[in-house]
């Protein structure tokens, strides 16, 4: 259940986040200026590349990476494959994961390592073998880990990973916003040095400074009635989200925000792209998590009982209106069902700076529900 009155007392929000995850979304921005000043002052603003590599591997554990991977994917689009290499093991700990190159990685192919912890022996193993190959390796990772030691011995290039400003931050909640641009940012800077995305200094300021707009926008004193963040936490309550998505950018944002409600929240979520959503989910809206499922129902105990989750539509947006979109028929389908929908659309801008607005409501809606929802802050 969710404590909506919690939502509008911004003094209990900050003693319930005992995760940071407010915080963390709130230092966005400020996450995103630091990492840019790392990456420069590791060389990556000065690197003078032959070419594009063939192929982009992406190694790291946890829903950061998986989300950085994702990101990297979308921005690149068919300037070259980027591909997350997930781990093996009998276990999600740092010792028990295991990372192996695919057999055609070679010389003209770049390996990033992204990851918060860096004690991770199968990284370091995965760092020798792109030596061996002849990869190029670049790390993200916190300084003075043992990772850092394993790809200077690889002839790699490891970039500090920026953390919270004014503290020495703990990055316990891997999943959380703080994390993301913490690891995503340097390897932006990368990638535009390669010549696989667009992201200029002046862009990633633009998207510190769009991070920071929406932070103050979502921030724990704005009232829920005019915080979008707010709004849509309060709107996901007992409810199923479907996350529909539209335009390169929200694809990644909207699986991401699926994720993110899982492991911090504590809430299932289903995502998917437009137009492919309509037929993947349609059923899902006339069965048991439709608004009117069994409405026979009336001895239920509602007061012991938990309220039955039902389905609402998430429509992430980040291309205009008025071009081709599936929109309008999401939008006939959730209404011919008495399906609630809620909508995310960003302001023009980059796609960058799109992308970073709907990351940054979508993280904020995530901590208040996580807060507000009993025993997850």
């Amino acid at each position: 259940m969710l404590d909506e009155s919690l939502l509008d007392a911004p003094e209990d929000l900050a003693r319930a986040d005992r995760r940071g995850l407010l915080r963390g979304a709130a230092e966005a921005g400020a996450r995103v200026r630091t990492a840019t000043r790392h990456a420069a002052e590791a060389g990556l603003g000065d690197l003078r590349p032959d070419g594009r590599p063939r192929a982009v591997l992406i190694a790291g554990p946890g829903t950061a990476a998986t989300g950085v991977a994702d990101l990297l994917a979308a921005l690149a689009g068919a300037s070259a494959p980027v591909t997350r290499l997930h781990p093996t093991g009998v276990a999600h700990a740092a010792g028990a994961l295991r990372w192996t190159l695919p057999g055609w990685a070679g010389p003209v192919d770049l390996l990033l390592v992204a990851t918060t912890d860096g004690t991770e022996p199968g990284l370091a193993v995965l760092a020798e073998q792109a030596y061996r190959r002849g990869c190029t390796v670049v790390a993200v990772a916190p300084e003075r880990s043992p990772l850092s030691e394993a790809v200077d011995g690889a002839h790699g290039l490891l970039v500090p990973m920026a953390r919270a400003p004014y503290q020495e931050y703990d990055e316990s909640a891997a999943a959380g916003p703080g994390a993301l641009w913490a690891l995503l940012t340097p390897l932006l800077v990368l990638l535009d040095k390669v010549g696989l995305i667009t992201a200029a200094p002046g862009t990633l300021q633009l998207v510190a400074d769009r991070l920071d707009r929406t932070a103050e926008r979502c921030g724990p004193a704005i009232a829920t009635y005019s915080n979008p963040a707010k709004t849509l936490a309060s709107e996901l309550a007992d409810s199923l989200p479907l996350i529909w998505s539209e335009g390169a950018a929200a694809g990644p944002a909207g699986r991401r925000f699926a994720a993110t409600l899982a492991e911090l929240a504590g809430r299932p979520a289903l995502a998917a792209e437009l137009p492919e959503a309509l037929p993947a989910h349609g059923v899902l809206l006339a069965g048991a998590f439709a608004a009117g499922a069994d409405p026979e129902d009336f001895f239920r105990d509602r007061v012991e009982e938990p309220q039955p989750l039902h389905a609402r539509v998430v429509l992430l947006r980040d291309r205009p209106a008025g071009g081709l979109t599936a929109a309008p028929a999401a939008r006939e389908l959730a209404l011919s069902h008495d399906t609630a929908i809620s909508e995310l659309e960003p302001e023009e801008g980059t796609e960058l700076e799109q992308l970073a607005e709907l990351l940054a409501v979508t993280d904020f809606a995530t901590a208040y529900l996580a807060l507000a929802s009993r025993g997850r802050g």
